[in-house]
């Protein structure tokens, strides 16, 4: 069995992202190359876990955190998982592997009031191609929360302008439809019309271009954001993930049923949605305090 047929079921099988096969090819390939290093003949699937114990105190001494080793071990684990599954070996070395200890990871969302700033900073005579497109994308990740590789995947046909809907292909190719809000539909239309005046003759299916008329890249698109973002926020935080992130705090702030954003998300669980939930209670608190009789001086 090599590292290819993993790759291969991992994108086939389990149908994951073309980003998360890449991370977790990137960090078997990783370990690989550590075994070729520190233990010259052995084969990748004969590695007991005393090796791979080495490979993550490695790790922990070129400065990876606790979460990018555990991020690295569970593709280590779902290696050794689909060895064990096909026959290729008889025990798990990460049977027994407990994941390192790491700190609750909060992320800052953006408020309502910087969201408004920003959604108002731009003028109406910005109507070039590149403009058009920006504001959309901002738009589109603070309305939908839709992931960064979902905006990049969108075609045309993916927009239905009289429905006012949106269908979107998450994680493990699971296509869900998210409504678009009605001040979100003329952002689409002037950009639609000035994708054709841009590049009439192009034949791609894909909704959102570079400057050069390829198919936007997800360096782009985290540039975009992050250069839109720091006109209204200090924050260091500026990414496509954190507007995902403002999109659900606010969406259970104004009330929201925690079923529907677990759906208009595509989390698998509740639990993946539940993270949201620090920033809302905090405003529930705030609300309380303000409100309650038995708080008032």
């Amino acid at each position: 069995m090599t590292p290819k047929e993993f790759s291969k079921y991992l994108a086939l099988e389990r149908q994951y992202s073309a980003h998360t096969v890449k991370a977790y090819m990137r960090d078997l390939l990783n370990f690989e190359a550590f075994c070729a290093d520190e233990h010259k003949g052995s084969s990748l699937n004969e590695m007991p876990y005393v090796v791979i114990r080495s490979w993550i105190i490695s790790c922990l001494e070129e400065g990876c955190s606790n979460r990018t080793v555990n991020r690295k071990v569970s593709a280590l684990k779902a290696y050794y998982k689909f060895l064990l599954r096909k026959g290729y070996i008889s025990s798990n070395p990460l049977a027994g592997h407990r994941p390192l200890k790491t700190d609750r990871k909060i992320e800052v969302p953006f408020s309502q009031q910087e969201m408004r700033q920003l959604l108002t900073s731009w003028s109406d005579e910005d109507t070039d191609f590149e403009s058009l497109r920006d504001r959309l994308v901002v738009e589109l990740f603070y309305s939908t929360g839709i992931r960064r590789a979902e905006l990049i995947g969108i075609e045309l046909t993916d927009l239905d302008i009289e429905s006012k809907t949106l269908r979107v292909k998450g994680k493990r190719n699971k296509d869900r439809i998210i409504p678009i809000v009605e001040n979100v539909m003329p952002r689409i239309v002037s950009y639609l019309q000035a994708r054709e005046q841009a590049f009439p003759d192009l034949n791609t299916p894909y909704l959102f271009l570079s400057g050069s008329g390829n198919k936007i890249y997800e360096t782009l698109v985290y540039r975009i954001i992050n250069k839109y973002l720091s006109r209204v926020s200090e924050k260091v935080k500026k990414s496509p993930h954190i507007l995902r992130h403002t999109f659900a705090t606010h969406m259970l702030n104004q009330g929201a049923d925690m079923n529907s954003v677990k759906e208009l998300l595509g989390h698998a669980s509740l639990a993946s949605t539940q993270v949201y939930t620090h920033n809302s209670i905090a405003e529930l608190k705030k609300v309380h305090l303000r409100s309650h009789p038995r708080n008032k001086k």
